[in-house]
């Protein structure tokens, strides 16, 4: 019997290897940076210090609502270590339900990656993930078919964190109240995204980010009439490390060259990928194979951070997440050809007197319109660059509708410009499609 080659022994298996192995390469990043840290006597910005153990307590505990960088609010290691345990509870649930790992994985599975860096820890995503399955249990259906609106949901999972310190009860009684919400996000989100769907017809990537927008609304409301608010907060590390960037260019170059080992060098998989618009659904790996994905992954991590290089902006917590997030929905309906389009109408907002490139929500702000880049592709570098511009005008109003309790506001505000846009934009292609018959 001839000897299996390296390539034949991972076939079918390379996505789940190469999540497992980021699950690592984050464990091993948070050890290096505090052990570097602990040497110096100083973190890698020059700041104090913070231990592993005592900076993932200080996530614990802290509240969560936008905008808390956990660079900055516990350090380095602490903020990568929180983002592996995040993702090896992730990775656990999909393995245990038997997910394949497609195009759609991929973005779960990244976004988490990204949020667990300013929002998400394993305290305040599990109640969330718990009301999913129940919601499961009682329909009598497997969590495999709810898997995917369970990790999206937690993008809520500030507001168990919030709930436990503005609540007016005492602090254990604010405790099982904001687990009970937690369980209640994750019970009704399954029916809901379902509904939001067919709001925007697919052109938001981010669809459950619009969902819990939705009802991450109604609750602030309720809890307003009760006089209890929520205030959206700034916790943000200015600055831009070189070994941060050399770190995500060296994952991306891999990223691309282990895409390129799966294809056994072929690279025409990725021209095909531009032809897709990326409307959902477009599962690159269902469509095009993990290989060809890969590359492609890689090539919008590059452009991400070449992007926030060029204008100057800060590779902070939010950032460093967004860059993953971006990267994992390259899997799921975004490429160089219909992302460039809508990052560009972004930038465009640098032209009002409001904003400028460098404002955190702006910054934020570009690298998410990935969400919306389906538009671009199925209507063109015009209606592209509109929906770019009207994301970032959109969205630095959209916090303030739930208190920053959404960690998805981008996929919210992204809802909302394919909801304005899309039927005008339909409509006038359909009156030039007459006219041009005619």
């Amino acid at each position: 019997m001839a000897k299996q080659s390296l390539r034949e022994k991972i076939e079918g298996k390379e996505l789940k290897i190469f999540c497992f192995g980021f699950i690592l390469l984050l464990f091993g990043a948070g050890l290096v940076t505090d052990l570097a840290g602990a040497i110096a006597g100083t973190d890698l910005d020059g700041g104090a210090p913070v231990g592993i153990f005592s900076g993932i307590w200080k996530i614990l505990i802290s509240r969560d609502a936008l905008i808390t960088d956990y660079f900055e609010l516990a350090g380095y290691g602490a903020a990568f270590i929180n983002a592996a345990a995040v993702l090896l509870m992730a990775f656990i649930l999909i393995c245990r339900e038997k997910v394949p790992f497609t195009g759609l994985t991929l973005a779960a599975f990244f976004i988490n990656a990204g949020y667990a860096l300013w929002g998400k820890n394993p305290l305040n995503t599990v109640p969330i993930l718990l009301g999913t399955i129940l919601y499961a249990r009682l329909h009598k259906a497997k969590l495999s078919r709810y898997i995917y609106t369970a990790l999206f949901g937690t993008s809520l999972a500030p507001l168990v964190t919030e709930l436990v310190y503005i609540l007016p009860f005492d602090r254990w009684i604010n405790f099982v109240i904001a687990v009970l919400v937690g369980g209640f996000v994750g019970f009704v989100l399954p029916p809901l995204s379902m509904h939001t769907a067919s709001m925007h017809m697919g052109y938001n990537l981010f669809n459950v980010g619009f969902a819990t927008g939705v009802l991450a609304f109604v609750i602030v409301c309720v809890l307003k009439s009760m006089g209890i608010e929520s205030e959206p907060v700034l916790i943000w590390r200015e600055g831009r490390p070189l070994w941060i960037v050399a770190g995500l260019l060296i994952f991306f170059l891999f990223t691309i060259g282990f895409g390129l080992y799966v294809n056994k060098g072929n690279l025409k998989g990725i021209l095909k990928i531009w032809y897709h618009p990326g409307r959902a659904v477009a599962d690159f790996v269902l469509m095009d194979g993990a290989g060809t994905t890969l590359v492609n992954m890689g090539l919008i991590g590059i452009l991400c951070v070449v992007y926030v290089w060029i204008t100057g902006g800060d590779f902070s917590g939010p950032v460093v997440g967004a860059i993953l997030t971006a990267f994992g929905f390259s899997a799921f309906g975004a490429h160089l050809k219909n992302y460039i389009p809508v990052l560009l109408g972004v930038s465009l907002s640098a032209l009002l007197p409001a904003y400028d490139l460098q404002m955190p929500g702006i910054q934020l702000a570009a690298i998410f319109a990935v969400g919306i880049a389906p538009i671009a592709g199925q209507f063109g570098i015009v209606s592209g660059l509109i929906a770019g511009l009207l994301h970032a005008v959109i969205v630095m109003c959209t916090s303030n509708l739930y208190g920053g309790l959404n960690l998805y506001n981008n996929g919210f505000s992204a809802g909302w410009v394919a909801i304005v846009m899309i039927p005008v934009v339909e409509s006038f292609m359909t009156r030039f499609k007459v006219r041009r018959r005619k």
